[in-house]
């Protein structure tokens, strides 16, 4: 078998006293959606942001394509191929939708600033190139209309699709989901949904964190049930739906 392409193993995060997470360890194979679920407080938030380098475990290793990225920056996570979404969007809300997919582009020369010197052909046609690129990814996003609004202007649905826009501009091996269906409207998740099957069938491997369990139980597998921390059972849709300690834990008689 193929290692996977994420290891979390004994992943601890405290906070004082309190561990949001508590030695969970599960794995993402690649090419797989992984729904990551559990009740609120969980710690499902607090373990996507270790795992993107927004915050350091206390103690724990996350391995990412065979490298060791526990204690990478944010930053340099990003640029291994690891992308996140979160909850609530994070657009810049008065910049276009163009100009934020763009912004989230990689190694742009434009940010140096002796480059716009020496070497303006060069950064002129990267960012001819960024911007075809972005216009791309916005037309399969069903954004294409849209790319001139302000992000602060359109819906939390589209939002939600911007959100995996800036993602998809780095091109990564990984996407993190946070909540996806939270606040969509059903026809936009049905766009969203599709999107993300096309993407998987592309190669795009996920790890998404959702209460929506219509949508987990139909998109992801395997799952992955988080508790007080820890993990308590990880399978496929049925096994865990049919587990007696998930039952107790979160779903109760939803899938029963």
């Amino acid at each position: 078998m193929a290692p996977p392409l994420l290891q979390v193993t004994d992943a601890v995060k405290k906070f004082g006293m309190m561990r949001a997470v508590d030695g969970a360890s599960f794995s993402v194979a690649e090419g797989s959606i992984t729904g990551l679920i559990g009740p609120n407080g969980a710690g499902k938030t607090t373990l996507f942001s270790a795992i993107a380098g927004e915050t350091v475990l206390t103690s724990g290793k996350v391995m990412f394509d065979g490298a060791d990225i526990s204690h990478f920056a944010a930053s340099d996570v990003y640029a291994c191929g690891l992308g996140r979404t979160f909850q609530i969007p994070r657009p810049f809300p008065t910049m276009t939708i163009l100009e934020n997919v763009m912004l989230a582009a990689t190694d742009q020369l434009g940010e140096r600033f002796w480059n716009t010197w020496f070497r303006p052909g060069q950064v002129k046609q990267q960012e001819r190139n960024i911007r075809d690129r972005a216009r791309e990814i916005i037309q399969f996003c069903n954004l294409g209309a849209l790319e001139g609004h302000v992000a602060g202007a359109i819906s939390g649905g589209q939002k939600k699709l911007l959100e995996l826009a800036r993602v998809l501009m780095s091109d990564p091996k990984l996407i993190l989901l946070d909540e996806p269906a939270a606040g969509v409207n059903p026809a936009l998740l049905d766009l969203l949904v599709e999107k993300l099957v096309e993407l998987n069938e592309s190669g795009k491997t996920f790890l998404i964190i959702e209460h929506n369990m219509d949508l987990v139980m139909s998109l992801c597998d395997p799952v992955v049930v988080l508790a007080q921390g820890k993990v308590l059972c990880a399978g496929t849709p049925q096994e865990v739906a049919d587990d007696p300690a998930v039952i107790d834990a979160y779903l109760g008689e939803v899938v029963a």
